[in-house]
């Protein structure tokens, strides 16, 4: 039972989910390529070949065995150099695209992260420059809160000299 239910999680895993799909889309996407290739490129190379399409183009090391009755004996064996080259023209352009898909996302990505930075950044200067008002706030209350306890000495200092005063004179009488 381990073994299925490790199967399960791994099966239902978003990257396995998303690989699948991507191997789907690019099959297709394939597809595409390949009728790009054969139905639109291969026409118009074929205007400057002489033999019409790039398939047709191949070197022949031996030719094809036919009996009297026009069967094939033994077939042709030939190196196709068309196909080849329409093969490397399916690749070239899969990968181009694949290409421009990626730099797209990959800008797309950098665009976010960079906005995503710089909201961090700024939210970090708004909390500096919080945190720099709350310290101040708190520095000037505390520089208040001193010069009102030097007020209140200053005033007691005055009040004890006031009295020390009365006193002197309250004895002179």
């Amino acid at each position: 039972m381990k073994f299925i239910e490790d199967f399960k999680k791994f099966i239902f895993k978003g990257n396995v989910i998303d690989m699948a799909v991507g191997v789907v889309i690019g099959a297709s996407f394939g597809k595409i390529v390949t009728g790009l290739v054969n139905y639109i490129i291969n026409p118009f190379v074929g205007i400057f070949v002489k033999s019409g399409n790039l398939d047709s183009i191949k070197t022949v090391i031996s030719k094809a065995v036919v009996d009297e009755a026009g069967n094939v004996v033994t077939p042709e064996n030939a190196i196709l150099w068309g196909t080849w080259i329409q093969t490397i023209i399916d690749f070239l352009l899969t990968a181009l695209c694949i290409f421009i898909v990626l730099r797209i996302l990959m800008k797309a990505k950098n665009t976010l992260e960079h906005k995503k930075i710089e909201a961090e950044k700024k939210k970090a200067e708004e909390e500096e420059a919080k945190a720099k008002a709350e310290k101040e706030a708190a520095d000037a209350a505390a520089k208040a809160a001193e010069e009102r306890q030097t007020l209140i000495e200053d005033s007691i200092i005055r009040q004890a000299e006031l009295l020390e005063n009365i006193r002197v004179l309250l004895e002179k009488k």
